[in-house]
């Protein structure tokens, strides 16, 4: 008789462990993919850059030339990059974005382009999807911290390599980035 309880309460501490490592890779997966979709939306905003470089050309060579060298440090972002990388990323793409606008007002012609502006209302627009991954990335952080730290799946997860993660954190500089209208 004892030997059937004991033999119950082994079989339910095992479904509890897979249940419970199963939960943690599918909060580990979600975070992975929030992460890689931030990835993907400021490639697009690189592109968008590049093209703005382009425009940049007709106006100062030299300008065009430091713009493209950031623009070919870029490093991609995926589910295995860490919040300093995305973080290094979204500094370098200010810069240039920086850039790009003061040549705007140094060159009303091409604040006036119509290709300019074009390409800074999809900047715009792959700004804004960012946050959104960023907030969904969070979210999803917040998630998987939560059953990492809380118990009972905080006695497994370690055993199975789960940690907490960090979170995205807006750039305080970005407080005082010029505006692009």
């Amino acid at each position: 008789m004892w030997l059937y309880v004991l033999i119950g309460i082994v079989v339910v501490v095992i479904i509890w462990v897979i249940g419970a490592q199963r939960s943690l890779v599918a909060l580990d997966e979600r975070c992975d993919n929030a992460l890689s979709q931030i990835g993907v939306q400021q490639n697009s905003r690189w592109d968008a850059l590049t093209a703005l470089a382009e425009l940049v050309d007709k106006y100062s060579k030299h300008e065009h030339d430091t713009l493209m060298d950031v623009i070919a440090a870029r490093k991609s972002i995926n589910g295995k990059s860490d919040v300093q990388e995305v973080h290094q990323q979204e500094v370098a793409i200010e810069r240039a974005l920086a850039t790009i606008n003061a040549l705007s007002e140094a060159y009303p012609e091409l604040k006036a382009d119509r290709m300019y502006e074009q390409t800074m209302t999809g900047v715009k627009e792959y700004e804004n999807q960012v946050r959104l991954s960023r907030m969904v990335y969070n979210d999803c952080v917040t998630k998987l911290n939560s059953k990492v730290r809380q118990l009972p799946t905080s006695l497994i997860a370690g055993s199975f390599g789960f940690t907490e993660r960090g979170y995205l954190e807006e750039n305080e500089a970005k407080k005082e980035m010029p505006s692009f209208k």
